[in-house]
């Protein structure tokens, strides 16, 4: 079992010879963000056998970036999403995408993976147009090992016995601007879930990758530390999860640190 992190939520888990792929964000620039660190993914990142979106917000359900999967991929995102972004159903059609519409509790099998959707505590909806409101959702991939990526989420009650037993987590630390809202982990609040969940593995994420363009002198170390933040408190909240601090593109086999 292998993740590698592409920057922002973008992570491929390879387990049990399926990749998949996780919010897939492949621009340099969208909107008010510039990439600050790391590569644009390359080519081989846009190839899996399942891709999962964790929410309707722009960067991690990126049409552009969608656009780039192969003809016929399989992407899985919460319900309600192809009511809510009309560009999915032309991307269905352009692209030849198979959309797969879950919420928390179901299932979907690849191959030798089982792909479990659990709740997140997040605003799903596609801001700041329209009013529909789509369930965020995280997601524990199931293989050789269990893997559960949260997408966006702030820590909510029986977080455990929704996300069930993990051996490696993928947790948000961070954000792309220099204030986090309601409905994020910060450095702190991701190590108390790991007391939480109890894996054996973490990887931080959704940090460190883009920020708002103008912003550069704004609580920069909100862009800059969340990464190494998270490391010094598992260390002391969870002394016996290892943590891998990732640089963009890096990629990890947890279960035995390489």
């Amino acid at each position: 079992m292998e993740v590698t992190w592409w920057g922002h939520a973008t992570c491929t888990i390879e387990d049990s010879g399926v990749r998949v792929l996780t919010d897939p964000l492949f621009a340099r620039r969208f909107a008010h963000l510039r990439r600050r660190r790391g590569e644009v993914p390359p080519a081989r990142a846009a190839v899996a056998e399942v891709v999962l979106v964790s929410h309707l917000h722009s960067d991690h359900l990126h049409l552009p970036s969608l656009a780039r999967l192969a003809p016929g991929s399989r992407l899985v995102v919460p319900l309600g999403a192809v009511a809510a972004v009309p560009g999915l159903r032309g991307l269905r059609k352009t692209r030849g995408l198979h959309v797969t519409e879950v919420r928390a509790g179901d299932e979907v099998r690849v191959g030798e993976v089982r792909v479990r959707a659990v709740p997140a505590l997040h605003d799903g909806r596609r801001l700041p147009v329209g009013p529909r409101r789509t369930a965020a959702l995280g997601y524990v991939v199931e293989g050789e090992a269990r893997t559960y990526f949260a997408g966006d989420t702030g820590l909510f009650a029986r977080m455990a016995d929704a996300v069930g037993p993990v051996d490696v987590a993928l947790l948000p630390v961070g954000g792309w601007g220099p204030y986090l809202g309601q409905g994020h982990l910060d450095p702190a609040r991701a190590a108390e879930a790991l007391t939480l969940l109890g894996p054996r593995s973490a990887v931080p994420v959704h940090y460190g990758t883009y920020w708002p363009i103008g912003l550069d002198g704004v609580r920069p170390h909100e862009f800059h530390s969340p990464g190494d933040e998270f490391v010094r408190h598992a260390a002391r909240r969870a002394p016996g999860v290892t943590v891998h601090l990732l640089r963009h593109g890096e990629r990890v086999r947890p279960e035995d640190g390489r």
